[in-house]
This record gives C-alpha cells, structure tokens and sequence, in this order.
C-alpha cells in the first residue's frame, strides 16, 4: 500500500515539473536555430579552377638539382620500386660505366617502374642535366 502512494506522488510530482521543461526547450529564438544550422552546413573547402602558375624557373631552364629535386628525389633518395638510390656509388658504378648517352636514353625512355622522362615535363636539355646531377652524385664526371 504505501509503495502504491510513492509511486503516485511520483507520478504527481513528474507531471507537475514536465509542463516546465517543455516550455524552457521550446523558448529559444529560431534564429539561433537557423545561424546554427547554416554553420553546420558550411563547405568544408573551395575549389579554385585557375591555369596553372610558373613554381620557380621555366621549363627548359631548370639546373640538374632543380629537375631533380623537383620529380626525381622522390624515388632516387629512398630507392623506391628499385630506383638506385643517389650517391650510392655500388648501383650506380656499372650504370655509369655505360655512358652518359646511355643514361639519358635510359631516363628519356623509362626504365622499371620509373615512367618516360620520370613522369615530369623535362625538355631533352634539363632531363641530361638531371642524370649528370644524379650519376655526379655517385662518382661520375659528366658535364
């Protein structure tokens, strides 16, 4: 019996505070509501469709360092899908012993999993920089 009369006092004292809630949830400007909104659906970022910028020299104008460190020093400085790593004077001995032309043919054409002219825009001129650079660093002498 006096289980019966708590849950009712309960019950009673439930009722009697829910109409206060409701009406302190539901007395918030709706502005708030709209600014948070179009907060929260903001873009996250903005794309920019312009032509591409000159970044540094011109093509055709690029040192053997500049092309190199530009696109080949990813895979030539940690040796990467087999690349011969720079300066490394074991796997680039007998690459050298083979000739400058032959290098440049090699790098021009692609070899392995290194694409044609090392996947830049590299003119033939540059590109003979970039293997004097590469094969100096390993011991040749190429000019």
């Amino acid at each position: 019996m006096m289980q019966k009369r708590c849950s009712r006092l309960l019950a009673i004292a439930g009722l009697a505070i829910l109409p206060a809630l409701v009406s302190a949830m539901g007395s918030r400007p709706q502005s708030n509501d709209e600014e948070a909104a179009n907060l929260r659906i903001q873009p996250v970022a903005k794309v920019r469709l312009a032509p591409p910028t000159a970044s540094g020299a011109a093509t055709g104008s690029r040192s053997g360092e500049e092309l190199y460190k530009a696109v080949c020093s990813a895979c030539h400085e940690t040796g990467v899908a087999g690349a011969p790593k720079a300066g490394d004077k074991t796997a680039w001995g007998p690459r050298i012993a083979q000739g400058f032309d032959a290098l440049v043919a090699s790098a021009k054409a692609g070899k392995g999993a290194m694409p044609p002219k090392g996947g830049s825009d590299a003119t033939d001129e540059e590109l003979a920089r970039a293997v004097a650079y590469l094969a100096n660093k390993a011991g040749a002498n190429f000019k």
